[in-house]
């Protein structure tokens, strides 16, 4: 009979580079948002370095997904955060997370506030993560939800909406929420892969002890 070599399921880990590769590219995009409101102030060196950071989490969440191919699969019904259930949840939550921003998006244009567009889609972002940490388990999410709601209410209440460094007007709002929300959604992601690393040397060592038990 053939030992099962690890409790550690191959879609946990499939799961965790998913949330990689999700805060690597809405992360990049809030970035580029961020480097659009300084209007040309330092590029290319920002966008380069803002591509850089979601390309090393886009490597590391295949990283994850090459290192899951070595454990067992387990099936939709022993573990409901890898079924067609929750994926058809998240499909609905990531849905109505699009329509709520078209919306705020027609209506900052109709009311001639553009510049409200960013803080308010900060907003929206974040709170669709609240639903998703009981989805996928992952208390994170909260944290991730709440700091983006923060970031763009602190931004609106504190922050003014143009300023002017050297001659050079910046548009913060869009600045600080697109370059703040990046670097919430970059170590979200940084955080995600270490916690699938972490199921892969918990994987490593359940079959060391399971090859050379003491």
């Amino acid at each position: 009979m053939e030992q099962k070599l690890t409790g550690v399921p191959g879609a946990a880990v499939r799961g965790t580079a998913s949330g990689v590769f999700f805060m690597a590219v809405f992360g990049t995009l809030w970035a580029y948002t961020g480097i659009m409101g300084l209007q040309g102030w330092g590029l290319p060196l920002l966008l380069i370095a803002a591509v850089a950071i979601g390309a090393a989490l886009v490597f590391g969440g295949v990283y994850l997904i090459r290192s899951s191919r070595a454990l067992p699969v387990q099936s939709a019904e022993a573990d409901p955060r890898f079924g067609n259930r929750t994926r058809f949840r998240f499909n609905v939550i990531f849905a109505a997370e699009g329509i709520a921003i078209a919306i705020a998006i027609a209506i900052c244009n109709a009311v001639r506030h553009t510049e409200l567009i960013p803080l308010i889609i900060a907003i929206i972002v974040g709170v669709h993560f609240f639903p998703l940490a009981p989805l996928f388990k992952v208390g994170l999410y909260h944290v991730t939800g709440a700091l983006l709601c923060l970031l763009s209410i602190v931004t609106w209440v504190f922050v003014p909406e143009k300023v002017l460094l050297e001659g050079h007007e910046i548009l913060t709002y869009m600045t600080v929420v697109g370059l703040g929300s990046a670097l919430i959604l970059w170590a979200t992601g940084l955080s995600i892969w270490l916690m699938g690393k972490k199921l892969l040397n918990t994987a490593a060592h359940s079959r060391t002890e399971t090859l050379h038990p003491r």
